[in-house]
């Protein structure tokens, strides 16, 4: 009986692999593949958080829009891609679609991660991406560390080092998002009030 060996492309992998694992979150770090574990109560009651916050703040007639789980293409690598937690993007990011679920750098305002038990992929290789990719602000809920760390303004394809936020104080968002929000770093990690 013959054997067929079939190779596969990273980008074929990575979807073989997301419709195996559902609830997870399959990604592309520097032609790494990444799986995330499905969130956390905590971690969905930050993102629930996130978006009403938002929403208050006006960022819909600001010209933003604010998802889950919308893909980010990466210039890094060709097949690259990121799925972070919480964007808030143009409201005309749909005309920026590259492929599948994947849209253009240039239409997101602001990423946030809230780490997971893969904590060192958002402190890591996503930060060199996102900021390869010019997104101008990246908040990462490290709830592995216990505190907020915000970078800013990417140049020459790299972040600055972050600011950064201790429970018990608040994070200023950029103005280049659009709107006027301060987030607490207690509910960012804890997603509570």
């Amino acid at each position: 009986m013959a054997v067929m060996q079939q190779e596969l492309t990273l980008g074929e992998a990575a979807d073989r692999l997301a419709r195996a694992l559902p609830g997870h979150r399959v990604e592309i770090l520097q032609g790494r593949l990444v799986v995330t574990p499905p969130p956390d109560g905590s971690h969905a009651l930050s993102l629930s958080w996130l978006v009403v916050e938002f929403h208050g703040a006006g960022a819909r007639e600001a010209g933003a829009r604010y998802v889950q789980g919308v893909g980010l293409w990466l210039p890094t690598l060709p097949q690259d891609f990121a799925i972070p937690d919480f964007s808030v993007v143009d409201e005309d990011f749909r005309d920026a679609h590259v492929t599948k679920n994947y849209y253009a750098p240039n239409v997101f305002r602001m990423v946030v991660e809230v780490t997971s038990s893969n904590w060192s992929d958002d402190l890591g290789p996503k930060v060199e991406c996102y900021a390869q990719a010019g997104v101008p602000v990246y908040l990462i809920a490290d709830r592995k560390h216990d505190e907020a760390l915000l970078y800013t303004d990417p140049a020459d394809g790299k972040y600055s080092d972050p600011v950064r936020y201790k429970r018990g104080q608040s994070v200023p968002v950029p103005e280049s998002v659009g709107v006027s929000l301060e987030l607490s770093v207690d509910t960012l990690l804890d997603g509570d009030d």
